[in-house]
């Protein structure tokens, strides 16, 4: 560690993140000599942990996992400081991901695109909690505060002692952080989660939304003085959390009101908070600003709209600002509570635009639009509470209400379903004769329907059909919504196909045309607008396929379908499944944005954020305001630019198809492999991860065993704990050289050319490269001996070593750089820093998993399971 640097501005962005960093590290070295001095000394020579008793390892385990944790936020603190600093130096044009950069591209190349692509832009992160984040609400709050505590330290104002006191406030947080532990002691229940997903927006979303909108601004009246364009709320937030029962038996319709309940109280809180201020700071006197009549009418009206509105006006006489706001808030508390949110919005707006009557826009700005912006993002609900459920249930409980012995995929199941689509009106079910099942889900439908018709109708988003396999299993929930008491004639509830595995992403483009051909669907998706929502599952189609496999298909879905809904008037809204690790679509969001298909994206663009990836985007305002505006911005820039983009390579798209399908089979072949299911529960602690308490819902779907049957989180988990990392680099190197070979000498070449060319192509390039140089085939050869099957493990080991090194050349051959990571140099040092740490880890948790399987005695697992966290903290993701 190089010596403590002052923190003034001058410092260039490196030296900055390595002082942060030599900071933290002193603080915690302290903290771990005062309370762990037996390991303390061991923390600066990682390999010579081996012979430490289980009591030292433990505390040697946790001590590294925290460093691990504040280096990530010493290089976000850092990351956020740079982009300021850029911004300051060279203008907003320069920082990479912001609208002024996007709108600069666009009134370069295609200004008059501008328009009509901010009119269509609308992107909605939606938060989930999938087990892939081990760290409690505590530790996350602990973590906020140092954050802040080193956004405090960037000031110059303080004296040595001041400066000096606010180190010894850091350290105190990190010995509350050693103290508390990073283990959860009991798996985190429903409620847990809510309240874990709703922390991020009381402690960054609410204030980053007001302050994207006013970048948003400054950037379009830069770019595009003359342009009249309105800003719009082009955010959008959504939640699974209480929501998705797809595989979690805890989601059940109390959970969803509660989750929804929760949300509303969350949002309306911060809206009578901001108010409460503004009704604080905002004295004017009428009798001093003379305010036009239909300005001070609206107020008026907004006044005598309220149950309290005699008391209010005596409580501050003249000041008729102060008045409406307190009115507002009155309504807020539901007395009488307002009839829809448009209303309040309505209201906010009047009282804006009265405050600018009087020349008071700063007002305005500072006190009342923020609030404005936020209800038209947030409204009464924080998110909108989707709702997963698989088809396998849907298609049970339809078969329980017909009581018959109709089979699925039938062309009888298919007739029942359309006539009775078509039906005036359908037999009245008795729940009591129900299972529990169909109750359940019988009674989750009822009540969509009733939120839909609520103060607040986007509560509740869509219901998302996870296996989407065939137009009849989105039939079924259309159906099942009628018997649930919906309309015959058009649904409310956007029904969004999950189209997951290779098969289905294939098959989606023929399911949707012929969903389309059903008059009640055709009227129920033309209700809801021109636009069809259609999710794309990242996790299982790369499980049941490979890394590029999955990635050219996803590709191609997305242009097929484009091409089969326009065909019927429709555009599709494609909802990304992503998660952290590249196995699970994760890359950085402006490359994987520009990485999609021409003319896919039509301004709309969802994307899952799971479990870990939301503290990293949004656990801070500075970084979830850069997330934000670089998924707006790289959104707005793809629809403008998709006009005049030139037409797809169909040689490339030719080779991809020929690079996908080796790339599978190679996959494939692994899979296949006698003895691999064997070699994956028995190399990897995939069967231990369900001792780590990380997450309500349980790791296999429906209770199964087979590999086919495992979540695609703990599969992509397994991998990394054990530096296989297969799935994100697998069949690479194979679909590489049987590709070279067949075209012969021009074959290297043009998969060059495609790498410099093609941003599909380079993206699976990059993310392939930097998964391999984190992958460790010694650390993985160990984790082979723990195979009990001696004829297929070594087998299995060698492929995957073999599958490795034709993966390693193969890139070093198309990117011709000598080394992997070359081109990524910052990745490379951050990950190398933790290379030492992360051996010694490994060689613990082998040592944890041989003691824990060769003896049927009790076993304290907690040393197994803090490795499981400090390696997922170590390469930056779990699943």
């Amino acid at each position: 560690m190089a010596a403590v640097v002052e923190l003034t501005p001058e410092l260039d962005g490196d030296t900055y993140a390595r002082s942060l960093r030599k900071l933290l590290w002193d603080q915690l070295y302290q903290t771990v000599s005062h309370r762990a001095p037996a390991v303390a000394e061991l923390m600066k020579t990682p390999t010579q942990v081996a012979p430490l008793g289980p009591e030292h390892t433990t505390d040697f385990l946790q001590a590294i996992n925290i460093w691990f944790q504040l280096r990530k936020i010493a290089d976000e603190n850092a990351a956020v400081r740079e982009r300021r600093q850029i911004e300051a130096t060279d203008g907003a044009a320069c920082v990479d991901g912001s609208f002024a950069q996007a709108m600069g591209q666009i009134a370069e190349t295609a200004p008059e695109a501008f328009e009509s692509a901010v009119d269509s832009l609308s992107v909605g992160p939606t938060l989930t909690a999938h087990p892939t984040e081990a760290k409690r609400v505590t530790i996350l709050e602990i973590h906020r505060r140092i954050y802040r505590l080193l956004v405090s330290l960037e000031t110059q104002r303080w004296t040595p002692r001041e400066r000096a006191a606010k180190i010894d406030e850091l350290r105190g947080e990190i010995d509350l952080l050693w103290l508390s532990g990073e283990l959860r002691l009991e798996r985190p229940s429903l409620s847990d989660e809510i309240e874990w997903g709703l922390q991020f927006f009381r402690d960054s979303l609410f204030d980053a939304t007001p302050q994207l909108f006013e970048q948003f601004i400054a950037a379009k009246e830069t770019a595009f003085p003359e342009q009249d364009t309105v800003v719009r709320p082009c955010l959008k937030f959504h939640s699974w959390i209480g929501g998705d029962r797809d595989g979690n038996p805890n989601v059940t319709v109390a959970a969803t009101k509660s989750a929804m309940a929760r949300g509303r109280r969350a949002a309306i809180d911060k809206h009578i908070a901001d108010l409460t201020r503004a009704a604080r700071e905002i004295s004017v006197s009428r009798d001093i600003a003379h305010l036009q009549s239909p300005h001070l009418e609206a107020l008026e009206t907004i006044i005598a709209r309220a149950d309290a509105a005699d008391a209010i006006a005596q409580r501050n006489p003249g000041e008729v600002f102060r008045q409406a706001i307190s009115a507002v808030i009155e309504r807020l508390s539901e007395r009488p509570r307002y009839e829809h949110v448009d209303a309040l919005i309505a209201d906010l707006q009047g009282i804006e635009d009265a405050l600018a009557s009087i020349g008071t826009e700063h007002l305005a700005h500072k006190y009342i639009r923020p609030v404005r912006w936020r209800v038209e993002v947030f409204g009464f609900r924080t998110t909108a509470l989707d709702i997963r459920q698989n088809s396998t249930v849907t298609t049970a409980v339809l078969a329980e209400i017909w009581g018959s012995d109709d089979t699925y995929g039938s062309a009888v199941w298919t007739d029942r379903l359309h006539r009775e689509l078509a039906a005036d009106s359908l037999p009245k079910i008795d729940l009591t004769d129900m299972s529990d099942q169909a109750r359940e889900l019988l009674s989750l439908l009822h009540t969509i329907i009733k939120v839909r018709e609520s103060d607040d109708p986007d509560a509740v988003g869509g219901f998302v059909l996870s296996m989407t396999r065939s137009t009849d299993d989105l039939l079924g929930v259309y159906l099942l919504a009628r018997y649930a008491g919906a309309s015959g004639e058009a649904l409310d509830v956007p029904v969004i196909p999950l189209f997951e595995t290779i098969d289905d992403l294939r098959n989606a483009p023929g399911i949707l045309t012929d969903l389309i051909k059903v008059p009640t669907a055709r009227r129920s998706l033309k209700r809801q607008g021109d636009r069809v929502e259609i999710m794309l599952g990242y996790s299982d189609s790369n499980k049941d396929g490979g890394f590029i496999c999955s990635t050219w298909e996803l590709d191609q879905a997305q242009r097929k379908i484009t091409r089969a809904l326009a065909a019927h008037g429709f555009v599709p809204a494609f909802f990304h499944g992503r998660g952290g690790s590249v196995s699970r679509g994760g890359a950085p969001t402006g490359r994987a944005i520009a990485a999609q298909p021409t003319g896919t994206l039509n301004g709309a663009m969802r994307l899952t954020e799971q479990g870990e990836v939301v503290s990293a985007k949004y656990a801070n305002r500075g970084t979830a305001l850069k997330e934000l505006e670089q998924l707006a911005s790289s959104a707005l820039l793809h629809t403008a630019l998709s006009h005049s983009a030139p037409p797809n390579n169909p040689e490339y798209d030719d080779a991809l198809q020929a690079l996908s399908g080796m790339s599978q089979a190679a996959y494939c072949d692994l899979l296949n492999t006698p003895g691999f299911v064997q070699y994956f529960q028995e190399a990897s602690p995939v069967e231990e991860l369900a001792m780590l308490k990380i997450g309500s819902r349980p790791a296999r779907r429906f209770g199964a065993s087979s590999l086919a049957d495992l979540r695609a989180i703990p599969w992509v988990f397994a991998w990394s704990q054990n530096r296989h990392l297969l799935t994100g680099w697998y069949g690479f190197g194979t679909a590489c050289q049987s590709f070279a070979k067949v075209r012969g000498a021009v074959g290297w070449k043009m998969l060059r050319d495609m790498f410099a060319t093609s941003q599909l192509f380079q993206l699976m390039v990059d993310e392939v490269e930097k998964t391999l140089f984190q992958a460790d085939m010694a650390i993985a050869a160990r984790y082979a001996d723990l195979s009990t099957d001696p004829e297929n493990g070594p087998a299995i080991f060698d492929k995957v070593q073999a599958e490795y090194d034709a993966s390693v050349e193969a890139i070093r051959t198309i990117t011709r750089q000598p080394s992997l990571a070359a081109r990524f140099p910052v990745f490379a040092e951050r990950f190398e820093e933790n290379r030492a740490y992360l051996a010694t880890i490994h060689s613990i948790q082998i040592t944890q998993l041989r003691a824990l399987r060769d003896t049927s005695e009790h076993t304290d697992t907690g040393p197994l399971l803090q490795s499981m966290n400090c390696i997922s903290a170590g390469l930056g993701w779990t699943g």
